[in-house]
């Protein structure tokens, strides 16, 4: 049996995420949900650096934990943003990375900006594993536990 966690980001507090990383998941999963450029319209609540700060934490702190995050497209990001996310990511040692279509759950949330093609998510995935991520799936209908136990044979 193999246990992951999809956490918040504590509001940056390490006493919490130690907490959760004593319990000894295999996988830590902090999605970052989008570009930096993106936060404040689409998660004001959260602060980009320091989501990045939660998976940076776990990788040096329990690293035999693998760390996993996640982003949707169809905002408005651009792909100069993207690759920029990416490497933010890299630069914490995240492991795995899932990438999905954003659908607005309803009017009163952040409008789609488009549909991205399956060629662009095919694009997306070449990219990330390029730069080096260890998995990654990316697809219209792919979401935080997307065939997870696949992401599990990369150790």
């Amino acid at each position: 049996m193999t246990t992951e966690v999809l956490i918040s980001d504590m509001k940056g507090n390490y006493k919490c995420l130690d907490t959760v990383m004593e319990a000894s998941p295999k996988v830590l999963n902090h999605n970052i949900e989008t570009v930096r450029e993106l936060y404040p319209a689409i998660r004001p609540q959260a602060i980009y650096n320091r989501s990045l700060d939660v998976l940076r934490y776990c990788n040096a702190n329990y690293p035999t934990c693998l760390t996993k995050t996640g982003f949707m497209v169809g905002l408005g990001e651009t792909e100069e943003q993207i690759n920029r996310l990416m490497d933010d990511l890299l630069n914490v040692n995240c492991d795995i990375l899932t990438i999905g279509q954003y659908l607005q759950p309803s009017p009163r949330h952040y409008p789609l900006q488009r549909y991205v093609t399956p060629a662009e998510f095919a694009h997306y995935k070449d990219m990330a594993l390029q730069k080096g991520f260890r998995y990654v799936a990316s697809a219209p209908l792919v979401r935080s536990s997307y065939h997870a136990s696949e992401a599990l044979k990369i150790r």
